[in-house]
């Protein structure tokens, strides 16, 4: 990575290999935890959908996230590293969050649905993000199924983020 200095030119940022396999771990836990936490509240959340697409896309959405944790697992098994879930507010927050706003708008089906589609997309959004730097810190850790598992993840976070705005979209347009 590189770094911009005062006077303007790029220095290279150095990480030892262990700091950066120590950063990537914790950071696939908080990932894995968020995604165990999401896993377990989806089926409620689908269960509240009135649009039938978007109960489909959330049963979806529960398949791939447990490919995605089976994934990581198998991450954690490639780095000789035990699951320890770590501090995972972010994402626990906006499931948490979801569920507030379903209670709020438990009457009215259509505001009800649209904040679930809200908070899906933020969730699968963040989730992309995360992704996304982890594979770049896969890069440093020299291993080509780790780097092929986390760009696998990124990939089916993206569908299900696209997958979410086209029912957004079909939504609004059919209420």
């Amino acid at each position: 990575m590189m770094e911009k200095q005062p006077g303007g030119s790029l220095q290279k940022i150095s990480l030892p290999k262990q700091e950066l396999k120590s950063f990537f771990i914790s950071h696939l836990n908080k990932i894995y935890a968020a995604k165990a936490h999401l896993v377990s509240n989806l089926p409620q959340i689908a269960n509240e959908a009135h649009f039938r697409d978007l109960r489909h896309a959330i049963i979806e959405t529960i398949e791939d996230v447990e490919k995605q944790m089976a994934r990581m697992e198998m991450i954690f098994a490639l780095l000789d590293s035990n699951i320890n879930p770590g501090n995972f507010g972010g994402l626990a927050g906006l499931v948490d969050d979801a569920f507030k706003d379903i209670k709020l708008h438990e009457k009215k089906h259509e505001l009800r649905d649209m904040s679930i589609l809200f908070y899906l997309h933020n969730i699968e959004s963040m989730e992309m993000a995360s992704f996304q730097i982890l594979q770049i810190a896969a890069v440093k850790l020299k291993n080509n199924q780790i780097k092929q598992l986390i760009r696998e993840n990124y990939d089916e976070a993206k569908a299900d983020r696209t997958l979410m705005l086209l029912i957004a979209a079909k939504y609004i347009t059919s209420v």
